[in-house]
């Protein structure tokens, strides 16, 4: 890596954010600044790029404390409006998966099943500040000598609340399709047969991760917008892959980085943590997630200028080859391509659905904007950052 002519600090662009005089754009608007000005210029004018992405992200779901109760209960089973937690943590702990089904849903024995309501919903309701119905059964010990507990409760009445999801904002993914003769139903979404559509996730362009592909400003300690509210990156995310196959602007071309996320569930918008229903496959949770990435050097300012025709993803056949754990790419598209409404794959044009929403996306990247100029958030450094690919 050459040296840069431009060099910052995170404690230079915080005392500017403090001051109120660090400039402070969206992934969208630094690509015009680069194309305008070069990457150096860029990065003399640019102290931080804004990104965001809204998505179902099933490694998700929330630590609750529901406090002591009187006479005093060692809970062993716990649930949430019938949705299972697991609760082998200690007395009046349990862990709320995001894709955990309310008990008695009928599953994928009525195919393709609807699932209507599970972990993820719980979490909304819970932001949204509803009722939940807390239901909690012991086997009873001296200590803790009551064997069930249940009493209608609200996000306020929960000691603690910690949002914290092993796995969110994958870096790249996946376009899913089906070549088989039927419809199926995946976490990608309904995909019908022989070729007639194709998925994608991620926003592109305003992707987080894709906006540093080497994660030089991102690690632990990363403050971020989670859920509407402030986070921070907690750990590198399950599944986390710095080794994928990149392209010759460094940007992985499959999926990629991940990031464990962390934050106060109690301070969360029902607006950015949103219930969701895949038929014929489970239920997840919407997740609004944008991490703020600072312009430290031209090479942060070339990165965070990536625009959708120079990010690709691998076309994958969700039928046959990805259920059987043997993927083989079918081709690339670019996201410009996939977020006009069609690819073509074979000679054969197809339409194409995201899962994600960009308009969502656009909206965080926007709030977290504000956000800085208003000097009601600093950058986080990170205390280590992601594990990388060498360079």
């Amino acid at each position: 890596m050459k040296k840069c002519r431009v060099q910052k600090t995170f404690q230079e662009i915080n005392e500017k954010i403090r001051q109120g005089k660090a400039v402070v754009v969206t992934a969208e608007e630094m690509i015009d600044v680069v194309e305008r000005h070069g990457d150096v210029e860029a990065a003399r004018k640019v102290d931080v790029v804004t990104t965001g992405t809204f998505s179902p992200m099933c490694s998700s779901g929330a630590f609750l404390n529901f406090g002591h109760t009187s006479p005093k209960i060692r809970a062993s089973k716990v649930w949430l409006n019938d949705v299972p937690a697991y609760a082998g943590i200690a007395a009046v702990d349990c862990y709320l998966g995001a894709t955990e089904m309310v008990e008695g849903d009928p599953l994928n024995s009525v195919y393709p099943g609807e699932f209507n309501y599970g972990g993820g919903y719980v979490l909304q309701d819970l932001v949204a500040g509803n009722v939940i119905r807390l239901r909690a059964e012991s086997y009873g010990t001296d200590c803790y000598p009551a064997r069930r507990y249940e009493r209608n409760i609200t996000l306020a009445d929960l000691r603690d609340a910690m949002l914290f999801n092993p796995r969110n904002a994958y870096q790249n993914y996946n376009c899913a399709v089906n070549v088989s003769d039927k419809t199926i139903y995946t976490y990608m979404g309904m995909l019908r047969p022989r070729l007639a559509n194709a998925n994608y996730a991620t926003s592109g362009q305003l992707s987080p991760l894709f906006n540093d592909p080497y994660y030089r400003t991102i690690g632990i300690g990363t403050r971020i917008f989670l859920g509407g509210a402030q986070g921070f990156v907690a750990w590198p995310g399950t599944q986390h892959n710095p080794n994928a196959l990149r392209g010759k602007n460094g940007v992985p071309k499959e999926g990629a980085g991940t990031i464990a996320t962390i934050g106060n569930l109690k301070e969360m918008s029902p607006e950015w943590l949103v219930g969701a229903s895949i038929l014929g496959y489970g239920v997840s949770l919407y997740v609004g997630i944008g991490i703020p990435i600072p312009v430290l050097n031209e090479e942060m300012a070339r990165f965070t200028a990536v625009k959708d025709e120079d990010l690709y993803a691998q076309i994958y056949d969700y039928s046959m080859d990805y259920p059987k754990g043997s993927p083989k790419s079918l081709g690339e598209v670019t996201y410009k391509q996939l977020r006009s409404g069609t690819i073509t794959l074979n000679g054969q044009e197809i339409s194409t659905a995201p899962l994600s929403s960009y308009y969502k996306a656009r909206e965080i990247a926007n709030i977290l904007k504000e956000w800085i100029e208003r000097g009601d958030f600093l950058l986080g450094e990170p205390q280590q950052n992601l594990p990388s690919s060498s360079v």
